[in-house]
């Protein structure tokens, strides 16, 4: 027959027992959810550089307003293209990857630009600006397509995960968060428009 302190320390054991595997269910859970959210903080350099890329679209529709010169501009995308081929099979990436990936950059500042200028046509006139140097702004993307580069480079295991749309759109969504953009806004669709051939999985 038991005593009631032996009955005790076998119900504290139990009782500890149980808290110990709580415990250690909730360690799992919160690793998973670390692994996560490393995820996509791996990822929002990239987010981050590719929505620079995409606030130069305004000025380049303006210099366009300016001008009167068309949005597509083939041998300029060409050379886009090509020199972002070159880098990136330097440092390693996937020529059809690079292909895809900054065609979509590409595309992405175009819907900017079309919006924003029949925008202006609709109504008759573009905001107040400066005379803008279209050649400062295309340095100025060549700097962030290295950019872009180097991220990818940085980004490559992360992008190979199954887990890459759905990570890639919350690290959107958490850009979008913390420059308070609405969902609906042209930069943030034009953002997940940019970043749409991201994964390599």
């Amino acid at each position: 027959m038991q005593g009631p302190c032996t009955s005790l320390k076998r119900r504290t054991m139990q009782i500890f027992k149980r808290g110990l595997g709580i415990l250690i269910i909730f360690a799992i859970s919160g690793m998973g959810t670390t692994c996560a959210q490393s995820a996509i903080d791996k990822l929002q350099p990239l987010v981050e550089t590719s929505a620079r890329r995409l606030a130069i679209a305004k000025q380049l529709a303006l210099a366009k307003w300016d001008s009167q010169a068309p949005v597509e501009d083939a041998a300029r995308e060409t050379r886009v293209i090509t020199d972002a081929v070159k880098d990136g099979e330097l440092r390693g990436l996937d020529r059809t990857f690079v292909v895809k990936f900054f065609a979509a950059q590409i595309e992405a500042n175009k819907f900017i630009q079309y919006s924003l200028l029949a925008n202006w046509h609709r109504v008759g006139r573009a905001p107040a600006h400066r005379l803008i140097n279209l050649a400062t702004l295309r340095r100025e993307l060549d700097r962030l397509q290295a950019g872009l580069i180097q991220e990818l480079v940085d980004t490559a295991p992360t992008r190979a995960s199954s887990a890459c749309p759905a990570d890639t759109a919350k690290a959107v969504g958490k850009y979008s968060k913390a420059h308070k953009l609405d969902a609906r806004s042209l930069l943030a669709i034009a953002l997940d428009r940019a970043l749409a051939a991201t994964c390599t999985f």
